[in-house]
């Protein structure tokens, strides 16, 4: 091979290498990243702290979903006096502060959600369906948002908010106003668009729930378990005497 040849090939040879050194590394999505340690955790079990976690994680995803509502169906936010932004942030302090909605007219929890949900709805609608599905949430948790040791959870009360969201977020993308348009635009399915990110975010919400529920149940049936094991150790896993 000439020394021409051989210049000319180098560079190639060295594109080719890169290009296998980045098909054999994995592109980077990110990374987990924990909370910040606080003081508050020493009154709370295990149980609260994964309780807390979760109930953070599914409030964060309905904050969200009312973003990506708000921007494909402009027209809610533009029905309050302020900006997007603004109108977001207001359904964030109500829930967090645990204030009531004014258009949804006294009514939380499921009525509030059937409410939001209600082809004759004329208010904002991203806020009312967030706020009583956020309400929703908060109520099958016993009212509260951080979990300490003297709270308890209804592993049953958790399992019918995961079925609730589930329900809701069918009928936000099956039910029709009067003039026969969705309620609110959310997924897309089409020729040369498949958007399905609101499904993916609902699925997320339920799968918490569901685990919790199921991990509710397991914390009280491994106590009784963790009780006979202690009994048995007792009696049958000491140490024998060798002198």
């Amino acid at each position: 091979m000439t020394k021409t040849k051989t210049r000319l090939l180098f560079p190639l040879l060295l594109g080719a290498a890169a290009l296998a050194g980045c098909a054999g590394s994995p592109t980077p999505h990110g990374e987990v990243k924990g909370s910040s340690a606080s003081s508050r955790e020493m009154a709370q079990s295990d149980t609260n702290r994964v309780a807390t976690l979760a109930m953070r994680a599914n409030l964060d995803a309905l904050y969200l979903l009312m973003d990506k509502l708000y921007r494909r169906n402009p027209g809610e936010w533009k029905k309050t006096t302020v900006g997007r932004e603004e109108a977001e942030k207001k359904v964030r302090d109500a829930v967090e502060l645990r204030q009531p909605w004014p258009e949804l007219q006294g009514k939380r929890d499921i009525a509030a959600m059937a409410l939001a949900l209600s082809p004759d709805f004329k208010g904002d609608r991203v806020a009312a369906f967030t706020h009583a599905t956020a309400d929703m949430l908060i109520v099958a948790h016993g009212n509260k948002i951080e979990f300490y040791l003297v709270d308890g959870l209804d592993a049953q009360h958790l399992y019918n908010a995961a079925r609730n969201v589930e329900i809701g977020a069918w009928i936000l993308a099956s039910r029709r106003n009067a003039a026969g348009a969705p309620l609110l635009l959310s997924d897309e399915i089409g020729s040369d668009v498949r958007n399905l990110s609101f499904e993916r975010e609902f699925g997320k919400i339920v799968g918490r729930l569901d685990l919790m529920a199921l991990f509710v149940t397991e914390k009280y049936r491994r106590a009784g378990i963790s009780y006979v094991q202690n009994l048995l150790g007792g009696s049958f896993l000491q140490f024998l005497p060798v002198r």
